[in-house]
């Protein structure tokens, strides 16, 4: 077989395989298809098929077609991340910020603690949990901002399919999770800082901020088709200035997105363009995660570690909700319902993982643990939501 026949059976497994497992075991009440395309990523990785079918896995995924996988997932999840950003609503957030402010610091801040003390148990397992290049601090920060990550896009994705997106209580969830989102790339920011290139991460910052604030006076003024394409020669720009100075192209793109307002694209378009690439890309993002994780501590020492930062997670973010519930007098059954929606961290979650991967700040067990951790707390959020919105009708039309 030559390269582009190995390509296209890689695709043919990415695309076939999680379909046939979501539509034939209907999953989608507590395994939705984008978690059962992550989970198969998993499986065609080199810890699962890898290990069961090696000549298989060899003679496919030659390192010509993981490079080819790799610069489509790199689009994909560039243009993801854009969009979450695009998505952001910080003036609703400002409108109701004492709310807002006390809700997603909590939110975020008592997984965060919980998380960093995992991250602070972690080497008591057997093994190297931080990677060649990570600093004790950047290690324990990045694993503790892991746990406290909500997926915004799947977020939604999921008030979607709830039927409360447009409802008040989903609009306070969004709100939330937006503000979250902005402390999550600043918290990457931050542990990204290279200090031997600080001088590039400050004029890129810099010429950043001249070049929004240009954009954001001229792009309006254009044709909506034009703002399309304009806006993703800025999403590939920012990027690769990000890149350069030592931060992350996920982190230009980020805030390429960031400094748009949604309202300059119709609604309906944005969503086709989020569900579009949900479709047609971030599977292959999926399969390219997958075959990043590594089981070479053993299986049994990630799955402990998994869950020690699963816990961490849940824990920290039902507790922070529910303090946030107190301090603002919310209904009973309030904070548990948003609690378990902000649970919902895979991609987002995942991406900031990759990040940490690539860095070299997390090790690949790291990796796969936080990779486990973000797939069961995603797929535990429907089935805990669903029997409390049935008894908590009442609470969806509550605006604050």
């Amino acid at each position: 077989m030559n390269t582009t026949e190995r390509f296209l059976i890689a695709m043919l497994l990415v695309f076939s395989l999680p379909y046939l497992v979501w539509r034939l075991g209907r999953t989608e009440y507590w395994a939705p298809l984008v978690v059962v395309q992550i989970v198969a990523g998993i499986l065609l990785g080199p810890g699962v098929l890898g290990l069961a079918l090696p000549e298989l896995h060899a003679q496919v995924f030659t390192p010509a077609v993981i490079q080819g996988l790799n610069g489509v997932a790199w689009w994909a999840v560039m243009l993801f991340v854009w969009i979450a950003g695009i998505e952001l609503d910080l003036a609703a957030a400002w409108r109701h910020r004492r709310e807002s402010a006390i809700t997603a610091g909590l939110a975020l801040g008592v997984p965060l603690l919980l998380g960093c003390a995992a991250a602070l148990a972690l080497p008591l397992l057997a093994g190297g949990w931080r990677g060649a290049l990570g600093q004790p601090w950047q290690f324990v920060l990045g694993v503790g901002m892991a746990c406290a990550v909500t997926a915004l896009p799947i977020l939604i994705l999921f008030l979607e399919k709830l039927d409360i997106l447009r409802r008040p209580l989903g609009q306070r969830i969004l709100r939330y999770a937006s503000l979250d989102d902005v402390a999550i790339w600043g918290v990457l920011a931050l542990v990204l800082m290279d200090w031997q290139r600080v001088g590039r991460q400050a004029a890129f910052l810099a010429l950043f901020a001249l070049a929004a604030w240009a954009l954001r006076r001229g792009l309006p003024r254009l044709p909506e088709r034009d703002r399309w394409y304009l806006s993703l020669i800025w999403l590939a720009a920012c990027s690769l200035a990000a890149d350069w100075s030592g931060l992350h192209y996920m982190v230009g793109a980020f805030l390429a997105g960031a400094v748009l307002d949604s309202h300059w694209f119709e609604q309906k378009h944005l969503d086709l363009l989020r569900h579009h690439v949900l479709l047609v890309l971030m599977p292959v993002f999926f399969l390219s995660t997958g075959l990043r994780t590594q089981w070479t501590m053993g299986g049994y020492t990630v799955f402990v570690a998994a869950a020690l930062l699963l816990a961490a997670s849940v824990a920290g973010k039902l507790a922070g909700v529910h303090l946030a519930g107190r301090i603002l007098r919310w209904q009973p059954g309030e904070a548990g319902l948003i609690g378990w929606l902000l649970q919902t961290k895979a991609l987002i979650m995942i991406i900031f993982a990759n990040v940490l991967l690539d860095k070299q700040i997390i090790s690949a067990s790291t990796f796969t643990a936080l990779l486990l951790m973000a797939v069961a707390s995603t797929m535990l959020t429907v089935p805990m939501v669903t029997p409390m919105l049935a008894r908590l009708q009442g609470l969806l039309d509550r605006a604050r």
